[in-house]
C-alpha cells in the first residue's frame, strides 16, 4: 500500500506561483510514475503533470505546458508541482497520484494510489 499526502495548496492571484509537494510513503516502490491530476467544481478529474521515480518520462497536459513543472526528490519520496503564471482556470482540487509499473499513459483509469487532495484557488 501507498499513502500520498499533498500539501502546499492555497490562494494566490493571477499570474502568481504556487508550489505543491506530494509526500508518499509505505511500499512506496510499488508507484512507478508519479504526478498530479486536479478537479474543478462540476468537472472531471483531469490529469496534470506526471514523472517516473527511476526514469526520464515527464508528462504533462497542454493546458498547463510551459507554466507548471514536475518534478522529484527520490530520496524524500517527495513529488512537487511547481506553478507559475497561475490563471483563474487553474482553480481546482490538485490531487497527487501513483501508477504501477506496466501500464502506460496518464489517466485516471490507470491510477493505482490517490491523495486526499490539496485546494488550489487563483483569484482573477
Amino acid at each position: 500500500q501507498v499513502q500520498l499526502v499533498e500539501s502546499g495548496g492555497g490562494l494566490v492571484q493571477a499570474g502568481g506561483s504556487l508550489r505543491l509537494s506530494c509526500a508518499a510513503s509505505g511500499r512506496t516502490f510499488s508507484a512507478y510514475a508519479m504526478g498530479w491530476f486536479r478537479q474543478a467544481p462540476g468537472k472531471e478529474r483531469e490529469p496534470v503533470a506526471a514523472t517516473t521515480w527511476s526514469g526520464y518520462a515527464t508528462f504533462y497536459a497542454d493546458s498547463v505546458k510551459g507554466r507548471f513543472t514536475v518534478s522529484r526528490d527520490n530520496a524524500k519520496n517527495t513529488v512537487y508541482l511547481q506553478m507559475v503564471s497561475l490563471k483563474p482556470e487553474d482553480t481546482a482540487v490538485y490531487y497527487c497520484a501513483g501508477r504501477r509499473a506496466g501500464g502506460s499513459g496518464w489517466y485516471v483509469p490507470t491510477i493505482d494510489y490517490w491523495g486526499q487532495g490539496t485546494q488550489v484557488t487563483v483569484s482573477s
